[in-house]
């Protein structure tokens, strides 16, 4: 009767070979040896004795932290499966105003170009369930706002009093503005590119938006005897120390 196996590498005492190759913890061959001898050497640096080629005669071990292998070999999984789209939300209300508004797209833009959905919501209170065009209107904006970068999955739809549509992202769109965002780090010279990830979605994000509307400054006004806010003597000169 064949006896299950548990899961993972045998590590220490499970290692039942009559000897084994054995690699030290700075990759260092360390030759063969009995189990009992390379535990023992695992054990005065601190470390595990793990299989890691049960196939190989003799098998090979190796002295590591068997805690933070587990751990780095859970992140590769989790990296070859890819990322796992998840909904996002972004909550309004009738009468969001156009700052709240621009803060809650720059938002939903993160989100989709991270290849995730997004639930937009409005949220009514009291009377304002009379004026349900407006949320209508919110949400017609948004998917406008949006649309060079996603498509409406779900079209508006009321549930007590929440008013929602799910986006998804254009995933060509997505592709092709951080391809573009990609080549433009790649063609400066001289100049710090974005490198990690959220650098280049941070970059993107900004791509996406539009342009934003300069505002006006406003010059002081001279006032007779000097500039205004400044205190004058009665003579109509600057005070001193002023």
């Amino acid at each position: 009767m064949n006896r299950k196996r548990d899961a993972g590498p045998r590590i220490n005492e499970k290692i039942r070979e009559s000897e084994i190759r054995v690699i030290g913890a700075d990759g260092e061959q360390l030759g063969v040896m009995t189990p009992e001898a390379a535990i023992a050497r695992a054990e005065d640096e601190g470390y595990d004795l793990v299989e890691v080629a049960p196939g190989s005669r003799p098998p090979v071990c190796r002295i590591m932290d068997y805690g933070k292998y587990k751990y780095e070999q859970k992140k590769k999984l989790g990296k070859s499966r890819g990322h796992a789209a998840s909904l996002k939300e972004v909550k309004l209300r009738p009468r969001t105003d156009d700052h709240d508004l621009e803060f809650k797209l720059k938002n939903a833009r993160r989100f989709l170009l991270d290849g995730d959905k997004v639930k937009v919501t409005v949220m009514y209170r009291g009377r304002e369930m009379v004026h349900r065009g407006l949320g209508r209107k919110q949400l017609d904006l948004v998917a406008n706002r949006l649309e060079a970068i996603a498509t409406v999955e779900n079209p508006p739809r009321m549930e007590g009093r929440f008013l929602s549509m799910i986006l998804v992202p254009n995933r060509e769109a997505v592709a092709e503005i951080l391809r573009k965002q990609a080549a433009e780090a790649n063609a400066e010279k001289g100049k710090d590119a974005p490198s990690s990830k959220a650098e280049k979605r941070n970059a993107a994000v900004a791509a996406a938006e539009p342009a934003p509307v300069e505002a006006t400054a406003v010059q002081p006004k001279p006032v007779e005897g000097g500039i205004e806010g400044q205190a004058v003597n009665a003579k109509g000169a600057p005070s001193e120390g002023e």
